[in-house]
């Protein structure tokens, strides 16, 4: 965007701090329009409060005692003491670090000239939003209104969340001691990251999952490859099953699954979905329609069906990804001041899951594929042939690319191992730009480098002309 035109006069509201909002308010705010935005909580929302940032530094953690507990193999033994996780410390540099975080961002909109209101808001009509802050009601009246409220964690009535022994994924930062069998009700991106944290920080765990596999609708192979390490590591999974309810006991808590069994544990960890924070703030008074599970409807630009309202982040149900809402939030701005738009192209995100080996994906899938959905190749090389792999110890993971059939264009991707989230990124460019897998192929890698897997996958789906 260029600042070649007068925004001043432009009044433009934001409900929601989180990604989506915070981004939109950047972009607009640097090119001179007038900006407010409210938030609940605080700024960057639950992605930087109680979800993206604390869940991934927890991972993080997690992944260092993995790795250190793994190091015997390389030749490193300790001598001293056992590796143990003090979680209470763990956990209090997880949560200042999402208040540093905040604090951050506030104080960069600030900078820009945001005015930023801590409160709750309510639509009144598609120019106006109501505000309680600090016990005290106002209207914001703008031009035009972004919608970024985000989601919260859904919950079961057999199984309230209470903070102590039974926690959803806001709450279990409350532990100050590594759970002795944490049962994780959930398979999903959420739960399977949580059971791999604290598998991987000491605690027996319990994965309960509804599916025949964990991470469904991920690619499969790469969720085989998960599963075999969870079990290699000591999990428990438990497929094809669901909790009915989650009891207290004077000890810990009690699962009982719809098959009649009982599974005891010290906590659980409720993990079964999200739900928008759509509910009684004045969208549909306003014209904003909204599908049956409570999401705004959004076009390829952020639109809402309501004029001058746009929506960002969870609450459209679009992909539930911090980088996705911001995207939104930017793609919002850029129509609302009308700058070239490219509209939302879901097969070109990339997107991790931050279990231990990492999964990171983009564009077309393997099964898109199989469904005859798409026309394409697929070459798989598992990471165990990769010499850097092997300096590393690294036995669990693969690179797999798709490409165009009689073509060549790179349409997607699969990694799974160390880091998959920075090694996917190649990949990410080159479905994005529509490269050739000779250009990936013909482009130069280290030697060793885990990176090398990905031109040798390409190099193998070379079309012979």
């Amino acid at each position: 965007m260029t600042n070649q035109l007068d925004f001043s006069s432009l009044r433009i509201a934001i409900l929601g701090g989180g990604p989506g909002g915070y981004e939109a308010a950047m972009v607009a705010s640097s090119l001179g329009a007038n900006v407010t935005i409210v938030e609940r909580q605080g700024l960057g929302g639950s992605a930087v409060l109680t979800d993206v940032v604390p869940s991934k530094t927890l991972i993080a953690t997690a992944d260092t005692m993995t790795r250190f507990t793994d190091a015997h193999s390389l030749g490193v033994n300790f001598t001293d003491t056992s590796v143990v996780a003090d979680l209470h410390k763990v956990n209090q540099r997880l949560l200042k670090l999402a208040v540093e975080q905040s604090a951050d961002i506030r104080a960069t909109l600030e900078r820009n000239g945001v005015q930023i209101i801590i409160g709750t808001g309510r639509l009144l009509d598609n120019h106006r939003i109501e505000v309680v802050s600090e016990g005290e009601t106002s209207v914001i009246e703008a031009d035009a209104l972004l919608i970024a409220v985000g989601s919260h964690p859904r919950e079961l009535s057999t199984a309230v969340p209470d903070g102590e022994r039974i926690f959803n994924w806001t709450q279990v930062y409350n532990l100050t001691e590594v759970p002795e069998h944490l049962i994780v009700v959930g398979s999903g991106v959420t739960g399977a990251e949580f059971a791999s944290a604290y598998n991987g920080l000491g605690a027996k765990v319990t994965l309960i999952s509804s599916r025949d596999q964990v991470l469904p609708g991920e690619d499969a192979d790469a969720a085989a490859v998960l599963e075999d390490v969870f079990l290699n590591r000591g999990m428990t999974v438990l497929s094809k099953t669901r909790a009915d309810k989650v009891k207290r006991t004077s000890t810990g808590v009690e699962v009982h699954l719809s098959d009649g069994k009982v599974i005891e544990g010290s906590h659980c960890l409720m993990a079964v979905g999200a739900v928008p924070n759509t509910a009684d703030i004045g969208l549909e008074e306003a014209g904003v329609a909204l599908t049956e599970s409570g999401h705004i409807v959004v076009d390829g630009v952020s639109r809402t069906t309501a004029p001058n309202v746009y929506a960002a982040g969870d609450c459209t149900g679009v992909f539930a990804l911090a980088s996705v809402a911001a995207m939104q939030g930017r793609i919002a701005i850029a129509h609302l001041l009308g700058d070239t738009v490219t509209p939302l192209k879901l097969k070109q995100v990339a997107s991790n899951i931050f279990t231990t080996p990492e999964i990171a994906t983009v564009g077309v899938t393997e099964a898109d594929i199989a469904s005859g959905k798409y026309q394409g190749d697929v070459i798989k090389l598992s990471l165990h042939t990769n010499a850097r792999a092997k300096m590393m110890n690294v036995k669990d993971g693969f690179v797999k690319v798709i490409s165009r059939a009689g073509s060549g264009t790179v349409i997607g991707g699969v990694v799974v191992g160390p880091r998959a989230s920075e090694l996917i990124f190649p990949l990410a460019i080159a479905v994005t730009k529509k490269l050739h897998v000779d250009d990936v192929a013909n482009t130069f890698t280290v030697y060793p480098s885990l990176t090398g897997s990905i031109s040798e996958a390409a190099r193998r789906l070379h079309v012979r002309l």
